[in-house]
């Protein structure tokens, strides 16, 4: 979701500048180059060194809401809709003439910020939401992509994982789905080493049509 579909980069900086004033010695650089893609438990877990699973998850909630709260403190930009996304969406709403869903959103994110991170972007939740709180194992393994493939009722191996980060792209392709990946948020040389099956800038160069058989998605491949 974050990198994909919604940029919350400028409320996760000042989530974790925020946290940095209770753990001490938290590199915040070093941080957000790790996070994306991770759930937040496991990220507050390994910088935080937080072991507790009550304190973990009070943390977690407390994290989120930050990334909320601060993404337009300081003049910074708020969470906001990535380019491409609007048409996409509009193309895979369901409708009288496909009602049944065709698309799912896997996240690392827990369901209450994911939800009000959509909200603020103006992006519609779909049937299908897999969260950080729904699978035992997030990325990089394959549980978040098979329970979404699952509840859409479509086996792995027919589906599209959109992804802009290397846990998710790996999590896409264990699960046994194509991976495209987007340069949303990580440089080529981060992404290349993950094989995703297909590369493009960002969902600009992406376009999606609903058909009776599924979704027809064609795209213009970074050489």
């Amino acid at each position: 979701m974050d990198g994909t579909l919604v940029d919350s980069l400028a409320g996760v900086t000042g989530a974790w500048e925020l946290f940095a004033t209770k753990y001490p010695g938290l590199n915040v650089k070093e941080i957000l180059g790790f996070i994306h893609g991770v759930r937040t438990v496991e990220c507050l877990r390994k910088y935080c060194k937080i072991e507790d699973p009550d304190e973990l998850e009070r943390e977690a909630v407390r994290f989120e809401n930050a990334v909320v709260e601060t993404a337009k403190e300081n003049g910074r930009r708020g969470i906001v809709r990535l380019p491409g996304v609007s048409t996409i969406m509009d193309e895979l709403l369901p409708g009288a003439k496909h009602p049944k869903p065709c698309w799912a959103i896997c996240t690392s994110a827990t369901k209450a910020y994911a939800t009000k991170a959509l909200t603020i972007a103006g992006i519609p939740i779909p049937d299908v939401f897999v969260a950080a709180e729904d699978v035992t194992q997030g990325k990089p393994l394959p549980d978040p992509y098979l329970l979404g493939a699952s509840q859409c009722s479509v086996k792995p191996e027919n589906c599209l994982v959109i992804e802009d980060a290397p846990s998710g792209i790996r999590s896409g392709a264990a699960a046994g789905c194509r991976t495209l990946a987007v340069l949303t948020s990580h440089q080529r040389d981060q992404i290349e080493p993950c094989k995703p099956d297909f590369l493009v800038k960002d969902l600009m160069s992406v376009s999606v049509k609903r058909t009776e058989s599924g979704v027809d998605v064609t795209m213009e491949t970074l050489e």
